[in-house]
């Protein structure tokens, strides 16, 4: 019998097989080699990740987001300024003397100008800098060279012309040349040229984007009315800074100035101007002035001065003929100083006007100090009146003696020397005066007939100005008042008046006046159909070596004398046809009180007055 054996059921060999570590239940372990070691890492740090956007989207959208949205709009906001004009400046009728017109600077991109073409029918027929320059020469009224290398370069703003009209800019922006921009802005004009000029100013700036500021005048005295307050306009920019139109969009309105209007009647200063130059070129002198002014409001109708400045062209005049010598210029009032004498005698009751005095030629005083009078003569015998009518120092010194040298003081400080009178403009001189104490044996008697104390030509004419307002004195003014943009006008705030002598004073004082005029020294500025009051003075000044060689010649006049409305101030400086301000500044003072009352409209005299005589014996 045989065996029959199944290979299936056959025993492999016997080999040892390796002893496996026993796991517990469960996942195994990854490891870092394993594929699902990595995979289970990248979801680990994904899941990390996902958890700070989630945090940080809270942030932003819970915690942060009214900051950030905030922003974000402030990125995308634009703040501009809305320039406001500067306010204009009148005369006391409205007529404009100064204003401001629209104008654009033209500026250029010189890369984009150098990429610039022109075609026409596919051909090229201008291009870069010498194509655009010979289309805008002409309008700009440039030399088509000067202007080509103006805009040849590599730079990205660059000026090729200012302050050119709106007009003059349509045709140049109307030519579409890639680069030429222009950008706006306001230029400072003066319509009626130099009428006035000392009184209105100018202003000035510098270059490129800045604006421009009064430097002279009522320009620079009234800067901040006149300027008013920029505006602002906000708006929210997309893209390529496009205006968002349903954004953010606030708008903070400009604030005019106030128009500055002026005491000054244009056409009388024009006239008057004129008399002046007229008469500095016949008498010769170095410059004048002349001032009318009312002498119940202190309201200064003209302030001229001769060489005078164009605020249109500045740069034209000298320095010292940019401002007014009106109130800048001190000088020693000579003749026309002794009023103040005369006043102080009168309402200390020292003196009458008839009082009677003997003037010799010269004069000496209990301190030794000799004077003289300007002509040689005999003795003579006059009234107080006499002594002012006939312009005589040893006379005046004679009967100011009488006062105290503190009367003396009291009186020169209360008509205003050593105190600006605030007309309004920059510059204004207080004058000199010393005190007392520093008065030598000499001054004390010069001041008596205008020597010895120093003063402008405003503050003589508010002197005068104060007698003729019944001895109230009044504070002159180039100023009315400020109008508004809706047109409100707004007075000037000004000091009120103080009575410096009784109007009975006063009126001694016009009567003595008038006798100058009339029999004295002033003949020449007799205005037919008026009665004039008035005084005139001749003193020494310093010349430019500090020697008492130059001479100031003038003549202050009130009108009418009967019925007070006007005071006229001449002044003249080194006149070389005469130096005697009855001579010189009389025929002036004539043709210009004749001039102002007519364009007043002031009725002539009525009555002659009864004046106080001159001589006595």
């Amino acid at each position: 019998m045989s065996l029959l054996i199944d290979s299936r059921s056959r025993v492999a060999p016997t080999e040892v097989s390796p002893v496996r570590p026993a796991y517990p239940r469960g996942p195994r372990p990854p490891r870092i080699g394993d594929p699902r070691g990595r995979q289970a890492l990248i979801t680990l740090s994904m899941l990390l990740l996902l958890a700070v956007f989630a945090f940080r989207l809270i942030q932003i959208q819970a915690i942060d987001s009214e900051n950030l949205a905030a922003r974000a709009l402030d990125q995308r906001l634009v703040t501009a300024e809305i320039a406001v004009p500067r306010a204009d400046i009148l005369d006391r009728d409205g007529v404009v003397l100064a204003t401001s017109v629209d104008r654009y600077h033209v500026w250029v991109d010189q890369r984009e100008v150098a990429d610039w073409k022109r075609t026409l029918n596919g051909q090229v027929i201008a291009s870069g800098p010498s194509g655009a320059a010979e289309i805008l020469a002409p309008i700009l009224g440039i030399d088509a060279g000067t202007l080509e290398a103006a805009l040849t370069g590599d730079s990205r703003f660059t000026y090729i012309a200012r302050n050119v009209a709106p007009e003059t800019w349509s045709l140049v922006r109307a030519e579409g040349i890639l680069g030429v921009e222009g950008e706006p802005t306001s230029t400072r004009i003066y319509p009626n040229g130099d009428v006035a000029g000392n009184v209105v100013g100018f202003v000035g700036g510098v270059s490129d984007r800045q604006g421009t500021w009064g430097i002279a005048g009522l320009e620079y005295a009234y800067e901040e009315d006149l300027l008013g307050t920029p505006g602002s306009m906000t708006y929210e920019k997309g893209g390529g800074n496009v205006v968002i139109p349903t954004g953010v969009q606030q708008e903070s309105p400009a604030i005019p100035g106030d128009a500055v209007v002026t005491t000054i009647d244009r056409d009388l200063q024009w006239q008057v101007q004129e008399r002046l130059e007229k008469g500095v070129a016949q008498t010769g002198a170095e410059w004048g002035v002349v001032i009318v002014m009312d002498v119940h409001t202190g309201e200064v109708y003209v302030l001229a001065d001769s060489s005078v400045v164009d605020p249109n062209h500045p740069g034209r005049s000298a320095a010292e003929d940019r401002g007014s010598r009106a109130v800048s210029a001190v000088f020693e009032p000579g003749s026309t100083g002794k009023v103040i004498t005369m006043a102080a005698l009168l309402e200390e009751g020292l003196a009458t006007p008839t009082d009677e005095y003997i003037a010799p030629y010269e004069y000496t005083t209990s301190n030794g100090q000799t004077f003289h009078d300007s002509h040689e003569h005999s003795r003579l015998r006059l009234t107080l009146t006499g002594i002012l009518a006939k312009s005589s120092n040893t006379g005046t010194v004679q009967a100011g003696e009488l006062l105290t040298v503190d009367q003396r003081y009291a009186y020169l400080s209360a008509f205003g020397f050593g105190e600006a009178t605030g007309v309004g403009l920059p510059g204004e001189s207080r004058g000199i005066l010393h005190d007392v104490e520093d008065w030598d044996g000499r001054t004390r008697y010069t001041v008596l007939f205008g020597q010895g104390v120093s003063g402008t030509a405003m503050q003589m004419t508010q002197v005068y100005a104060t007698i003729a307002n019944g001895g109230v004195s009044v504070s002159p003014t180039v100023v009315k008042g400020f109008e508004a943009a809706n047109g409100t006008f707004t007075p000037i705030q000004r000091p009120g008046g103080e009575r410096v002598i009784s109007e009975q004073t006063a009126d001694e004082l016009l009567l003595m006046l008038e006798s100058v005029v009339h029999d004295g020294t002033g003949g020449a500025a007799q205005v037919p159909g008026y009665r004039i009051a008035g005084k005139t003075g001749t003193a020494q000044a310093a010349d430019g070596n500090g020697t008492m060689e130059d001479i100031v010649a003038s003549f202050i006049g009130i009108a009418p004398a009967d019925d007070p409305r006007i005071v006229v101030s001449v002044i003249l400086y080194n006149p070389t046809t005469t130096i005697y301000g009855g001579s010189a500044a009389g025929p002036i003072f004539a043709d210009v009180t004749s001039d102002a009352l007519r364009a007043l409209g002031v009725p002539p005299s009525e009555t002659a007055g009864t004046l106080y005589p001159l001589t006595w014996g």
